[in-house]
């Protein structure tokens, strides 16, 4: 059975006012149940489907709740308890999705992260975090993860995914045995968390310093990455290919991996975004769906451009965010890799904004989307506060049905960056078009407060440029 919480994040969470969160589930947007309890029901309505690709090994849903299900267990005997803080910092790897799911299964909170960090920012996270747990490769591009995390980490426990695991650490892959997965899973039912409860801490994009943590609810953030699942038309035959860092909120909830899951879709992991390795898998595995930053976006053209006969018929959308696009850049994407291309702007902290699949070109080339929900609330201000007048630029501040009313035990931080009833100061210089859609035109914050995964050369972009480069 699943281990008693450990400590509580509910002193260090802002809650929303409880006549905003009865209106929420009075309109529909929260449905009260755990992220987790969600994943169950997809994997038990489509039990045979392929869910889960990466190289050789492919999982049906069937499997991966199995396999999540039996590691939420030997967690739980580990020690892990609902509540219980687990850094998960792995390579795009199966792996790491069936361990998100576990936790989520378990009601321990994964928080995500990035293989470059290390010893400063992995200490801050550990400690800001509280995390009792952190996971990792054994080796990674030459670097020993689990030597680092086991000294970062003293008294905690070392979930090692690879071949070399060191005494007193523990084998990731020996927690995914499906033994008796009926009775499993019926325990972990029983015992599942509230859609209140925090499902996951999202790391802030600041540059310096320690990150801030982002809670999110099962609430919040599974509304957010099913309606934008809805916008994006993700449904029981998308195949969404990951060529994003998965330690990143874009490739997981925009809507991600974590929205192909919950639509019963699949989710194909590439080993790189190198155009050469990634564009046959679109046409191996028939994708329908991915997202990229601009640099790789750049790649993947002029890798056509080269040449090779590549067959992109089925894919018919590829996202963009994490940096400005060029509206030449833009305009190639159609005739060159014959999808739709949809625009992203958004943060970690919750407003995320969508161009719509069946836009005109006029928004989806020169906009960032708009905001997916009709709950979301934004307002533009000047310096000294006031109003902006219409189509004019101004400080976007938001809140809504997935913004976050505050940092975690951040009180001066939340003081200055939620302001006048839980309005969030994203920090950004938008202009609202007549139709509603957001053209972002820069950033009133510096660049080591908060920063959204859209249209900053930070976040997603550095770790999926970096990851380019480096690529074979």
């Amino acid at each position: 059975m699943p281990a008693p919480a450990g400590r509580s994040t509910g002193t260090g969470v802002v809650p929303w006012p409880r006549s905003v969160a009865d209106r929420y589930f009075a309109e529909g947007y929260w449905e009260g149940r755990s992220l987790g309890t969600q994943l169950a029901g997809t994997a038990r309505e489509y039990p045979d489907e392929v869910c889960l690709v990466d190289g050789e090994v492919r999982l049906t849903f069937g499997e991966l709740l199995a396999k999540a299900d039996g590691a939420a267990i030997r967690l739980s005997a580990a020690g892990i308890g609902a509540d219980d803080r687990v850094v998960i910092q792995l390579p795009n790897c199966w792996e790491f999705v069936v361990t998100t799911v576990a936790c989520l299964r378990l009601g321990a909170v994964p928080v995500w992260t990035m293989p470059r960090l290390r010893e400063h920012e992995i200490r801050g996270i550990l400690a800001g975090a509280e995390a009792s747990a952190i996971v990792v490769p054994d080796v990674h591009k030459g670097f020993d993860h689990q030597a680092l995390a086991r000294e970062v980490l003293p008294e905690g426990l070392v979930f090692v995914a690879g071949e070399d695991v060191h005494p007193g650490n523990i084998d990731l892959r020996a927690l995914f045995v499906t033994d008796e997965p009926v009775e499993v899973s019926r325990a972990l039912d029983a015992a599942a968390p509230s859609g209140d409860a925090v499902a996951t801490f999202l790391l802030s994009g600041g540059t310096t310093g320690p990150p801030k943590l982002i809670p999110r609810s099962g609430n919040d953030l599974s509304y957010m990455i099913k309606t934008a699942s809805e916008i994006c038309r993700f449904g029981p035959d998308t195949s969404y290919l990951v060529v994003l860092p998965l330690g990143h909120g874009f490739a997981n909830t925009g809507p991600g991996i974590l929205g192909a899951l919950l639509s019963g879709g699949r989710v194909v992991i590439a080993p790189s975004p190198a155009p050469r390795h990634a564009l046959p898998l679109i046409e191996r595995e028939r994708i329908t769906a991915t997202s990229a930053v601009p640099a790789i976006l750049r790649r993947w053209i002029d890798y056509l451009d080269s040449g090779p006969g590549i067959d992109l018929s089925t894919l018919e959308m590829i996202q963009i965010g994490a940096a400005e696009l060029d509206s030449s850049l833009a305009a190639q994407v159609r005739p060159k890799l014959g999808c739709t291309l949809q625009q992203v702007f958004g943060m970690n902290e919750g407003l995320l904004c969508l161009t719509r699949l069946d836009d005109p070109d006029e928004l989806i080339l020169h906009t960032q989307g708009k905001p997916i929900s009709p709950g979301d609330e934004i307002r533009l201000v000047d310096e000294e506060g006031a109003p902006v007048a219409p189509g004019e630029p101004g400080l976007l501040l938001v809140r809504g049905p997935y913004t976050t009313r505050g940092y975690y035990r951040s009180p001066e931080l939340n003081a200055r960056s939620f302001v006048d009833g839980g309005w969030y100061d994203t920090g950004d210089i938008v202009r609202v078009t007549p139709e509603g859609y957001l053209v972002v035109s820069g950033r009133e914050k510096d660049a080591e407060e908060i920063e959204p995964f859209a249209l900053k050369p930070s976040g997603a972009e550095h770790a999926a440029a970096g990851w380019l480069s480096n690529a074979a």
